[in-house]
């Protein structure tokens, strides 16, 4: 164990990643699995990234916040996936103090910009729906930076809080953190500190990101429900509640599995379930959100063939 002598105390300045398994058959099939996923969210989040800036057709501020998305899962996706490929290759995966820190900061950061960009999407459908007349003065060019400054700035603030936490743990005994990532519950399992404050600090400051990004979701479709409700043709109601799927399907997979995870009582489930649960929300949802919002997209898909086309043909 690398460490410093302090006063009577002896301090961690790096820790082991225990991973996912032990059993080498297994880690090896795991990496072939999440390099495919890895490489599969690479391109298909870059794909829709290009996709849109490249199609003039697709320059409307809903498909301008899915290209954030997509950047953003880029980013939470890297932020984790090629440490833990790597640790699959190797019997004992150290990882520096600073490098810990520098992970999970990047993990609360790219995760609250998602949980914003959600929440902006989903306003962005609610004055597409309920006020469509509206929808180029409310959904304006200026608004939609405002939307991700505010997006950037939130993530940012949460990310110095809960870094700030991260550093006043104190960690002078065992060096096993018992995941493949640097996550907040299994490093104050280590700490000989007291994290009475950091804990309580960080859970207001990530609790607060999700509440108030949950109720904005909540609330926009509350209002795009009773607006459906009162469309009197059956095709309109198709086809708003068909613009919605795709982001209420994203919304269901990312906050489900945070609240399985961060809010469910740590006695329900174990922490092989945690670390089960963490590799699907930070590796297979990043490949699935393009998959989801991009695929099931007709405008995106016509632009996509017509790109294509003029590769083949031009």
């Amino acid at each position: 164990m690398d460490s410093l002598v302090d006063g009577n105390h002896t301090a961690v300045t790096e820790f082991i990643l225990l991973g996912l398994t032990e059993d080498p058959t297994l880690r090896v099939a795991l990496f072939m699995v999440i390099l495919c996923i890895y490489l599969v969210t690479i391109s298909g989040n870059l794909s829709t990234i290009i996709l849109i800036r490249i199609s003039s057709q697709l320059h409307h501020p809903m498909y301008v916040f899915l290209s954030h998305l997509a950047f953003s899962d880029i980013g939470f996706s890297s932020s984790v996936t090629p440490n833990m490929l790597i640790n699959f290759l190797v019997e004992r995966h150290t990882i520096s103090f600073l490098g810990c820190a520098i992970q999970f900061g990047s993990v609360v950061f790219f995760g609250s910009a998602e949980c914003c960009l959600l929440a902006a999407m989903a306003y962005d459908r609610f004055v597409a729906i309920c006020n469509p007349l509206l929808y180029l003065t409310k959904m304006s060019t200026q608004v939609c930076v405002q939307l991700f400054s505010m997006a950037c700035v939130c993530a940012f603030l949460n990310t110095c809080c809960c870094t700030i936490c991260f550093d006043s743990l104190y960690f002078c005994g065992p060096n096993q953190v018992n995941h493949f990532f640097c996550d907040f519950a299994p490093l104050v399992e280590l700490s000989c500190s007291d994290v009475s404050i950091p804990a309580v600090a960080l859970s207001f400051s990530a609790g607060s990101i999700i509440l108030v990004t949950v109720f904005l979701i909540a609330i926009s479709y509350a209002y795009i429900l009773i607006t459906i409700l009162k469309m009197r043709s059956t095709e309109g109601r198709h086809k708003a509640f068909f613009t919605c799927t795709s982001h209420l399907t994203a919304v269901t997979l990312f906050y489900g599995t945070i609240t399985f995870i961060y809010v469910m009582p740590k006695s329900s489930y174990s922490t092989d379930q945690n670390k089960v649960v963490s590799v699907f929300y930070m590796v297979a949802i990043p490949m699935l959100n393009p998959l989801i919002c991009s695929l099931r997209n007709n405008e995106i898909k016509a632009a996509l063939k017509r790109q294509l086309g003029r590769k083949i043909f031009p």
